[in-house]
């Protein structure tokens, strides 16, 4: 199959969809298959993507100062159309999906769109006016006419369907690569890296993108509240993003006066990420809203528990994995979760192994590509006959 797929922005800081495409395109060309990712903006597209004849392929669109594609991305998409048997878009707010949408119709090559949490309960509620003016206008018939609606969990699909035709909806866990989990670096790579690993105390982990969404508020509150009950807690937040909400939260650890405990380490990624995950106890994102979340089942797979919220799509998965465990958005019942796990971290650790084991079986790459090469298969232009 020729599978074209098309996003805004392919960069690992915006979040997992990019991340998704990198893993799933690589392992629909081992399969055999002919990938090709169009993005207006790639900062991450792979250096072995450039070149006409390799899979996965990369196509740099042109951008331009407005929503509106150029003439010449137009005729860009409208060749790569042409020639794909299936079209997969990301995303339900990006002009490009809509536009990449139309085009397929035209060429009569069907198109499936993964959601990417964006039809969401929460995520509905954000920009409530300016969304459902959109979806009027243009995402409502972009949705229609696709072939499929792809979601990564089914409580993702519990809440998004009432937005589409309820036919359309398919339930896939995103594809992720896994080998960088099969021999582990270490603990001791992060702690010369960082050397406030090296203290006694447990150490709770946050990694996401910076942004009053991912909770973080949350975890500083409940780490202050552990302090004051005897649990010395060391609180290591690993990410970039809204400098304005870093600094509120920067603030508001002094202000609880925990801020010597609270270690804000910057963007952290490949060996250093997973030697970082080997060095703490408990992961912690008290997020309000997830739809799948990498950063998750990376966790589990590194062998270290994870805590995260109700809010959370993949809430049943985590729970299910042995290694993970849910709670409200609430800072007092996070502190109090945490003081229980952290009171015999010999269990804790059985649990992230537990957590381990269930990621490497449910969400192994080979299992789930073979899945998405027939979702892909189903929903592809069927050959002419005659």
């Amino acid at each position: 199959m020729r599978i074209l797929h098309t996003i805004d922005h392919l960069d690992f800081r915006r979040g997992g969809p990019s991340t998704a495409i990198v893993d799933l395109s690589h392992a629909m060309a081992e399969l055999g298959h002919e990938v090709a990712v169009a993005a207006l903006h790639g900062p991450d597209v792979p250096a072995t993507w450039r070149g006409t004849a390799c899979s996965p392929r990369a196509i740099d669109l042109p951008s331009t100062r407005t929503p509106l594609l150029s003439r010449n991305a137009r005729e860009i998409l409208r060749a790569e159309i042409l020639t794909a048997d299936v079209v997969h878009l990301h995303g339900v707010w990006e002009p490009l999906n809509a536009q990449v949408a139309r085009l397929a119709r035209r060429a009569a090559v069907p198109y499936v769109i993964s959601l990417r949490g964006m039809l969401d309960d929460w995520s509905m509620a954000q920009r409530w006016f300016k969304k459902r003016v959109y979806w009027q206008c243009i995402a409502r018939s972009m949705l229609a006419h696709a072939e499929a609606v792809h979601c990564t969990a089914a409580l993702e699909l519990r809440q998004s369907r009432k937005w589409f035709p309820e036919h359309l909806g398919r339930v896939l866990p995103n594809l992720i690569n896994l080998r960088q989990f099969n021999a582990m670096p270490g603990a001791e790579h992060a702690r010369a890296r960082w050397p406030q690993l090296r203290t006694d105390a447990p150490k709770l982990l946050f990694l996401s993108r910076l942004s009053s969404k991912k909770g973080l508020d949350h975890l500083i509150d409940a780490a202050a509240q552990l302090h004051k009950q005897g649990t010395p807690v060391a609180v290591f937040v690993a990410g970039t993003g809204d400098d304005v909400y870093e600094q509120a939260c920067r603030t508001r650890s002094e202000t609880l006066g925990i801020a010597q405990h609270v270690h804000f380490l910057g963007h952290v990624g490949g060996v250093e990420k997973v030697s970082l995950f080997e060095a703490c106890d408990l992961f912690v994102l008290p997020t309000s809203q997830e739809n799948f979340g990498f950063v998750f089942f990376e966790a589990l797979a590194a062998g270290l528990p994870v805590l995260t919220t109700d809010l959370v799509d993949t809430a049943d998965e985590i729970a299910q994995s042995g290694g993970g465990f849910i709670v409200a958005q609430d800072a007092t019942k996070i502190a109090a979760l945490c003081h229980t796990l952290l009171g015999d971290r010999t269990e804790l650790r059985r649990r992230g192994q537990l957590g381990r084991a269930w990621t490497f079986d449910r969400l192994d790459p080979a299992r789930v590509g073979r899945e998405f090469e027939a979702f892909y298969r189903e929903h592809a232009r069927k050959p002419a006959h005659g």
